[in-house]
């Protein structure tokens, strides 16, 4: 494995535009989702993560409790295809249809934009606003374990205190997951 320096985009300040290949076979631009929705949400994902697994069906639920007000969830795997076989394109493409994802699923070949980003680790919520700004960035929840848990849902909060026009309560935490795996 080897470890890069991020860039780190802070919350508060601009997300890095991107513009990547998806599953479906469409070139996906972040501006272009900012001016049809409200806010989106990108989850730095990849195929083999074990925390991921434990969040697809919670991810599918907040996109689907948000959709109809205008937000939507992109999910970007940064992982190396190199270093992690299961990682390519074409593995993309199965894990999708396999997990039914309900939100485009876009691939971050050079990992240019995951290191832009910031994220070290998979699973790792950013929620970007509809002027481009970082509102939130880290964990989805505080229970990877237990979706049934009564715990902190920080995405899900975010999501909605940003509807409401409300300061979001804890805009950062530290994400939970597996490391991203870097290209040699």
């Amino acid at each position: 494995m080897n470890i890069l320096e991020t860039i780190n985009t802070p919350v508060g300040s601009y997300a890095p535009d991107f513009e990547l290949p998806g599953i479906d076979n469409q070139v996906h631009h972040l501006s272009r989702y900012l001016e049809k929705f409200r806010a989106v949400g990108v989850i730095a994902m990849c195929n083999h993560c074990p925390y991921v697994s434990l969040y697809l069906d919670r991810l599918k639920n907040i996109q689907e409790e948000f959709a109809q007000e205008g937000f939507t969830l992109i999910g970007m795997n940064g992982s190396s295809a190199t270093e992690h076989l299961s990682e390519s394109f074409d593995d993309m493409k199965v894990f999708t249809e396999r997990h039914q994802l309900n939100f485009p699923y876009i691939w971050d070949s050079t990992q240019d934009v995951t290191r832009s980003f910031g994220a070290s680790k998979t699973p790792t919520a950013f929620l970007v606003d509809k002027n481009g700004i970082v509102q939130y960035k880290g964990q989805i929840d505080n229970h990877p374990q237990d979706p049934s848990c009564l715990g902190e849902d920080y995405l899900r909060n975010a999501i909605a205190s940003l509807f409401k026009g409300q300061a979001i309560k804890l805009p950062k935490t530290e994400p939970a997951g597996t490391s991203l795996i870097w290209r040699n």
